[in-house]
């Protein structure tokens, strides 16, 4: 349990092995908090994964890693007024996201991004852990719920609401592709379906994207929310 006034950071991370795991949770706890004490990190091994016959049926080893990191400051309000140029539709998702934030007790600053195809909103504050939520679960969810609100009764031509924060989805994404990645080549060489770890709508949609073109393989989702997952198929 933290001490009054202190701020404590989790993260849960996976790795082919429980030292690989360990690295990424570290990498996760900077990317939240630049300069923290590596010293000061406790882990906790959850799963020593599995590699299972021939590589089918492989699981990632998974460990939790925790730090207090140390006395929280007092923030000033953040500036949550609207620039000048910004576009109704721009607007409307900084609202809706503000909304959420305040709903889950998250203060933070919300920076806005627009081209023809995308919106993306970037969350900048010290919680980001609280938004971005296990394995990306929260995050995904204002991603869902602000693509909802923002499009409700809309008929024209959407875009596309991406939600993000502390660079979250490219570090994500990263990760999802060289497991795609290693997890195709044992597919191909062990002639068996390989089977990744349950993931979020999101996560499958960029497993399936990364591998579209990859030769010798077909993607497709099994089970039921929340435990739907990927499934590589030989073929």
């Amino acid at each position: 349990m933290s001490e009054a006034g202190t701020e404590s950071l989790q993260v849960e991370a996976t790795g082919e092995t429980v030292g690989e795991a360990k690295w990424a949770a570290l990498r996760e706890l900077e990317k939240l908090r630049p300069g923290i004490d590596k010293a000061a990190v406790r882990f906790q091994v959850v799963s020593e994964g599995e590699r299972g016959l021939l590589g089918v049926g492989f699981a990632p080893a998974r460990v939790i890693a925790s730090v207090e990191a140390g006395p929280a400051l007092e923030e000033e309000e953040p500036d949550t007024a609207a620039p000048v140029d910004e576009s109704e539709l721009a607007a409307e998702v900084r609202e809706v996201i503000e909304r959420i934030l305040d709903a889950v007790g998250v203060r933070a600053r919300i920076e806005i991004v627009e081209d023809d195809e995308t919106v993306t909103a970037t969350v900048v504050g010290r919680e980001l852990g609280l938004v971005i939520g296990k394995h990306g679960q929260t995050i995904d969810a204002i991603q869902y719920l602000a693509n909802a609100i923002v499009w409700r009764g809309r008929g024209d031509e959407r875009k596309a609401v991406v939600v993000d924060a502390a660079g979250y989805r490219a570090r994500r994404e990263a990760t999802l592709g060289a497991l795609a990645q290693r997890s195709a080549e044992r597919a191909v060489s062990s002639a068996s379906p390989v089977e990744l770890e349950p993931m979020t709508a999101v996560e499958r949609k960029v497993v399936h994207v990364c591998l579209k073109d990859f030769p010798g393989v077909a993607t497709r989702s099994e089970g039921t929310e929340p435990n739907r997952f990927v499934v590589i198929d030989p073929v």
